[in-house]
């Protein structure tokens, strides 16, 4: 059997139903979702353990095979005959194999993203700590991306990117774009990261940050003059500030405090939310570093953070509630699916 073909097929599958994401496994039929939603490709024989192989062989190097089956699971990014890319993750369930596939969109602008126009004046500073938060799967690397290909096509300067697999490929236009992908281009995120203090970067943009030490360094390097782009898997603002500050021992959380304080930028929380007319939308919520947050975090006030936001529209800051209602009025949203995606319903009720 022909396993590049049959992969090749299936991913044509993904961008002719404009899916997101595909599922493979031993003794299953192929799956796709498309909307949030999974779909079955029952037409399609259950998949066996040697066409799981084979489409494995395929996604892997001979190297990063061999680490496959003595660590039982491995990121990776596979390109698609160089018009699409898709970023994967295979591991081990009951003894057999099955792969996850995600469909990397091309790299789209901040308003084609029906994101708000200040992360734009935010991809325009020259130094500060940016993070893009939400759970798994909510646009958070397109987001970012976007971020990226702006400072890109408007700037002169030194970009270097480190991710775990690469995602996105960008064409540099006016700066250079580095793009360090962990196990091929660096053995480790961390030395990865201390490095750009001596590759003369601007811009720096960590695909997660899942350590202290990289949030650490990443944070040092935001108040170095540098811009420091990155993601957390939190679900709001006030949860992000509390989890980089509790992952810190006890007598170095009052240090992380100072530092967050005077190098954040902001927190972008984004929520993907079906649209009445078919696809995906972008519901968030906005934090924006002003006196009044510095001092909340240095003061250990951070659960006072959430009534800043709501009233902070003036200042342009976002509330996930008002996002979402935003949304509902124009039409892009059911009033149901508000109530679904958001983090203080009764909130949302009272604002109805």
């Amino acid at each position: 059997m022909d396993h590049k073909k049959e992969l090749e097929e299936l991913i044509l599958t993904i961008i002719r139903e404009n899916g997101s994401d595909l599922h493979l496994g031993v003794g299953k039929v192929p799956a796709i979702r498309v909307a949030g939603e999974l779909i079955f490709l029952s037409k399609h024989p259950i998949l066996t353990k040697e066409e799981i192989l084979g489409i494995l062989n395929e996604v892997l190097d001979k190297t990063k095979l061999a680490k496959f089956m003595e660590e039982k699971e491995i990121d990776f990014s596979y390109d698609f005959r160089g018009e699409a890319r898709l970023r994967g993750n295979a591991f081990f369930q009951k003894g057999l194999i099955s792969i996850a596939l995600r469909l990397v969109p091309k790299v789209k602008s901040i308003s084609e993203l029906h994101l708000p126009p200040i992360i734009a004046d935010i991809a325009r500073k020259k130094q500060g700590f940016f993070l893009v938060v939400g759970p798994v799967g909510q646009g958070k690397s397109t987001t970012l991306s976007a971020m990226v290909n702006l400072i890109n096509n408007e700037q002169a300067r030194h970009i270097i990117t480190i991710e775990d697999p690469i995602e996105y490929m960008y064409i540099p236009n006016k700066a250079i774009i580095d793009q360090r992908e962990v196990g091929i281009d660096t053995k480790d995120p961390h030395i990865a990261l201390q490095s750009v203090f001596r590759e003369d970067v601007n811009v720096i943009m960590i695909g997660e940050m899942r350590t202290l030490e990289t949030i650490s360094t990443a944070v040092t390097a935001a108040e170095t003059g540098h811009l420091v782009l990155s993601t957390l898997h939190t679900n709001n603002a006030s949860q992000t500030i509390d989890r980089i500050i509790d992952s810190f021992p006890g007598n170095q959380q009052d240090q992380i405090r100072l530092q967050l304080a005077s190098s954040l930028l902001g927190i972008f929380s984004q929520r993907l939310v079906p649209r009445i007319t078919g696809g995906l939308i972008p519901a968030y919520e906005l934090l924006l570093n002003n006196s009044a947050i510095s001092n909340l975090i240095r003061e250990k006030r951070t659960q006072e953070i959430d009534v800043v936001i709501e009233t902070g529209s003036g200042s342009g800051m976002i509330d996930l509630n008002h996002s979402l209602l935003e949304l509902v009025r124009a039409g892009e949203i059911t009033i149901e699916s508000a109530y679904q995606y958001s983090l203080n319903p009764k909130g949302l009720e009272r604002s109805m």
